[in-house]
């Protein structure tokens, strides 16, 4: 049997730079392997954890499907779906909180990080958080999760309610891991934290323009361009990881070596960056102009995709039920 991947994104707005590079390029990989089979979605139930607008939340919703069918994700390959139209998720969820403390929820630096930037609203959902992305991933006994480093303390929660369930109850759930790519971590373009959809000025999305990509680009932070020291943190470490992953080592190796020596001419660096991004984004884009002019196709993708993974769902919750004595 080939070996299952999941992975999912928040709808909360467009993807961006960080997304497309730490979660949707491993995606792309792990689908065109022949290993493997791709379970991907759109983690709306995710999204509510969070302040959200219910009049766009439907647009947010498809823009994410338009998102990943235009940097490729191909519904042959894989299985794309919405998390709310597969109802086994939630009660999966819901037989995993019984058996993991709120202490250990509390204790997550994810967790905490929420709290900061939402104090006031702080919900139960929130907490468990964790607990349904190891369901949404168990779900579908799934060994790799394409996903950012900032979400490795979430896959360790799904490897620990495995084990329990495992120990407990005799199920054979699989413990996953964090599939990692070169852009696990992409910093914000305001020179502090990663970049977010929900910090305004920190990302470059997939839907820019070039004018755009250059006006953002430009308000990075940046110092002389000359020092004793590379930076490895700050506006420059931004531009220069931006130059790495998108021009390659040597490009950002030999902007180091301007940076020591007679200097980086910022303004030259922003410039050649967006039109290098710009130019891996724009067949992107035109897809993506494709796309929106056939809606019935996304439809019908989203409802195969659904029963598909609603199969596979099934299987697993009657298999933990049975375990649990519920059935």
């Amino acid at each position: 049997m080939k070996k299952r991947v999941f992975s999912g994104i928040r709808a909360t707005g467009r993807l961006h730079l960080g997304n497309y590079l730490g979660a949707v390029k491993g995606m792309l990989e792990l689908q065109n392997n022949p290993e493997y089979e791709t379970f991907y979605m759109v983690v709306d139930l995710h999204t509510l954890t969070t302040p959200f607008d219910p009049k766009i939340l439907q647009s947010n919703i498809r823009g994410i499907v338009l998102d990943y069918l235009s940097v490729g994700l191909d519904p042959q390959k894989c299985t794309l779906s919405i998390q709310s139209n597969v109802r086994e998720h939630v009660e999966l969820a819901y037989l995993f909180g019984t058996q993991i403390s709120i202490a250990k929820m509390q204790h997550l630096p994810t967790y905490k990080e929420k709290v900061k930037q939402h104090p006031e609203n702080v919900n139960v959902a929130l907490l468990n958080y964790p607990v349904l992305m190891a369901a949404d991933i168990l779900l579908y006994k799934a060994e790799l999760v394409p996903v950012g480093i900032d979400q490795e303390p979430h896959i360790e929660v799904a490897r620990e309610i495995a084990r329990k369930m495992n120990e407990k109850f005799g199920t054979n759930l699989v413990e996953p891991k964090r599939f990692a790519t070169e852009g696990e971590y992409v910093p914000s373009l305001l020179a502090k934290g990663k970049m977010s959809k929900s910090v305004e000025g920190s990302a470059i999305f997939l839907t820019d323009s070039l004018e755009t990509i250059k006006e953002r680009l430009a308000k990075t932070p940046t110092d002389s361009g000359k020092g004793e020291k590379v930076p490895t943190e700050g506006g420059v470490n931004t531009l220069l990881t931006l130059v790495e992953l998108f021009g390659g080592k040597g490009k950002r190796e030999k902007y180091e070596k301007d940076y020591l020596k007679d200097g980086i001419k910022y303004s030259e660096l922003k410039e050649n960056l967006a039109n290098t991004i710009y130019k891996e984004l724009k067949p992107i884009q035109e897809k993506r102009a494709e796309l929106e002019k056939d809606p019935e196709y996304i439809e019908k993708v989203l409802k195969e995709g659904s029963l598909k993974a609603s199969k596979v769902a099934s299987k697993t919750l009657y298999e933990v039920k049975k375990a649990m004595g519920l059935i």
